[in-house]
């Protein structure tokens, strides 16, 4: 973790959908402290450690999980390290989130996955 580091902001998105990059998911205020995120984070607008969900393009708050319409698409996780706790208010869009974090961000990370359509439809 830099130091300095206030919070975390997450951005799960998609940039081989159809419609434009598609975003999964916005997480931020994450406290400096969590190390991991366990599977099934209830879509709360606060979460109890403090982060909170902003609105992803499903038009709703929480993780939305891939569903590809065809071909092959690559999902972006990218992990923001910020030197401050973002004044936000849950349901933000990736573009808010963005502006906000615009001259806090110290470090930054990403992770990328793919998935196609056949492989996707598995449950």
């Amino acid at each position: 973790m830099p130091q300095g580091a206030k919070s975390l902001a997450l951005i799960c998105d998609d940039p081989d959908a159809p419609v434009g990059t598609w975003v999964h998911w916005v997480l931020f205020n994450i406290p400096t402290d969590v190390t991991a995120l366990p599977a099934g984070i209830p879509a709360d607008a606060a979460l109890k450690n403090g982060a909170r969900h902003g609105k992803n393009d499903f038009r709703k708050l929480g993780y939305g999980g891939p569903c590809p319409p065809g071909g092959t698409h690559r999902y972006y996780f990218k992990l923001y390290a910020l030197d401050s706790l973002l004044n936000l208010e849950s349901g933000s869009t990736k573009a808010q989130l963005l502006a906000a974090m615009k001259d806090h961000i110290l470090a930054e990370g990403q992770l990328m996955g793919s998935t196609s359509a056949d492989s996707a439809a598995v449950s």
